[in-house]
């Protein structure tokens, strides 16, 4: 299991370590609860080793990679990205990344656990094209802000980002150090990444730290996805699953000609629905047991992810998962293993 390159850092900040998405990592620095709590009110810093990038390069890289994902790549403006997934022929996802156009080169940016896979995947059809994929996994890591008051601390830091629209970037020098800055996308809200060499993430997380961020764990972290829907790929989003099915529209788009796994999507749109969607569920009275597999995806529902989210009047349980269409349009309270449930549409709306 790797380690982020924060590790003898973070461990000298008393925070508690595990494993998330692949990797170890602070889990907490003392109260989830609290973190949290800075996620949705003031301003949390965290790191993010099970984040990777791709860098693609080569005279051929916007016309290859746009025939490969299911968004546009041509028309992406320098410094600006966009999400995406990679299908197979029969239109199943086998991954998915944001793409930004870098400029002279596309950053492609993903789970670590996905790099080796979308590489192998998308190397099979470089032909006679000039591309070239280099994983970057070694060379840089990622910090995060997230809240309402992450401008500030950026801009209390000497980092510049105001006025990023959803998904811009910007190459900024910081103490003669240079990093790029990305704004999240609209889901979500708050969110900012910083990009360092590895040598220079330090120095970054102490700047932050005292511009006035608090540090926060992967376990905070993991309930503010929950809590604004967002599916973590290889937990939520599988290889069987389809694009359609995921409600991750903002990965789709119809009118940039074809691409692979093309004919599937399109065939989903023009019936106009799928058997099952990506929804939401609170739990008043407990929670069922996670999905251990339905082969043939005819279970009335598929609990993927679960969270108890802190609130004045208590804690709930909430979780993301799959719902059978005819389960949803019949009643939002359902069954799940036993346990009630209520269908409830993404993000949550949770005070």
């Amino acid at each position: 299991m790797s380690q982020t390159a924060l590790h003898l850092g973070l461990a000298s900040a008393a925070a508690k370590f595990g494993s998330y998405n692949g990797v170890e990592t602070a889990l907490n620095f003392g109260s989830t609860t609290g973190e949290f709590a800075a996620l949705r009110s003031a301003c949390g810093l965290f790191a993010l080793p099970w984040r990777s990038r791709i860098n693609v390069t080569g005279k051929d890289r916007v016309r290859w990679l746009h025939n490969m994902v299911t968004n546009n790549v041509r028309d992406l403006p320098v410094n600006r990205g966009n999400y995406n997934f990679v299908l197979n022929a029969q239109g199943r996802i086998l991954g998915d990344m944001y793409i930004f156009n870098h400029g002279e080169s596309l950053w492609l940016e993903t789970d670590s656990r996905q790099v080796e896979t979308l590489i192998a995947a998308m190397k099979r059809f470089i032909i006679m094209d000039k591309v070239e994929l280099t994983p970057e996994n070694e060379a840089h890591v990622a910090l995060g802000l997230c809240g309402p008051n992450a401008a500030k601390v950026l801009a209390a830091a000497g980092t510049d980002g105001t006025g990023m629209a959803a998904l811009e970037t910007r190459d900024l020098t910081v103490d003669g150090v240079s990093v790029t800055l990305i704004a999240g996308p609209e889901k979500k809200p708050g969110w900012f990444e910083i990009w360092f060499d590895q040598a220079h993430a330090q120095d970054g997380w102490n700047k932050l730290l005292n511009a006035g961020a608090q540090p926060v764990g992967s376990e905070a972290l993991e309930i503010w996805r929950v809590l604004h829907g967002i599916p973590n790929y290889g937990q939520d989003i599988r290889e069987r699953d389809l694009p359609q099915e995921t409600a991750q529209t903002d990965a789709l788009n119809f009118t940039k000609g074809c691409y692979i796994g093309q004919e599937i999507v399109e065939r989903i749109r023009s019936r106009g629905h799928v058997h099952r969607q990506f929804t939401g569920f609170e739990f008043p009275n407990g929670a069922p047991a996670l999905a251990t597999g339905d082969p043939d995806r005819k279970a009335p529902a598929e609990i993927t992810s679960l969270a108890n989210i802190p609130t004045p009047s208590g804690v709930k349980t909430i979780g993301l998962g799959y719902c059978r269409r005819e389960v949803m349009e019949s009643s939002p309270q359902i069954d799940v293993n036993g346990i009630a449930a209520t269908v409830v549409d993404l993000p949550f709306e949770i005070q």
